[in-house]
């Protein structure tokens, strides 16, 4: 079945940049849509980006359009998440997950949509 390991995460001050990535072990990507869904103790896991395989389509939550962006290699087999001018309010754990779904069909991803989970990684924003 091969994994998903997310890394990249860590604590930077507001305004700030950090960079996660999104890599499969034992399996490719190339043939599944990837999304970046965020989580804090005692809520839901909140989308926040996907991309298709294709890497053509992309999608994002309105609270991170215009600062983060997803990109894909196919052949290095990962998934980018580039965050830019950090708040405090991004602060949760990140997981990437894999989909089959056609994403296109609906105006936001949904966590059900996805599966094969990573194990996340924490971003803290300070402020």
């Amino acid at each position: 079945q091969g994994q998903l390991v997310e890394s990249g995460g860590g604590l930077v001050q507001a305004g700030g940049s950090l960079r996660l990535s999104c890599t499969a072990f034992g399996r490719t990507l190339s043939g599944v849509h990837i999304g970046w869904f965020r989580q804090d103790p005692g809520t839901e896991r909140e989308f926040v980006a996907a991309i298709a395989r294709g890497g053509l389509s992309k999608w994002y939550s309105d609270s991170v359009k215009g600062r983060f962006t997803i990109s894909r290699s196919n052949t290095k087999n990962t998934v980018d998440l580039q965050m830019n001018n950090l708040i405090p309010e991004d602060t949760a754990v990140y997981y990437c997950g894999s989909t089959t779904v056609a994403l296109w069909s609906r105006p936001t991803p949904l966590e059900s949509d996805f599966g094969s989970w990573g194990q996340g990684t924490q971003v803290t924003v300070s402020s």
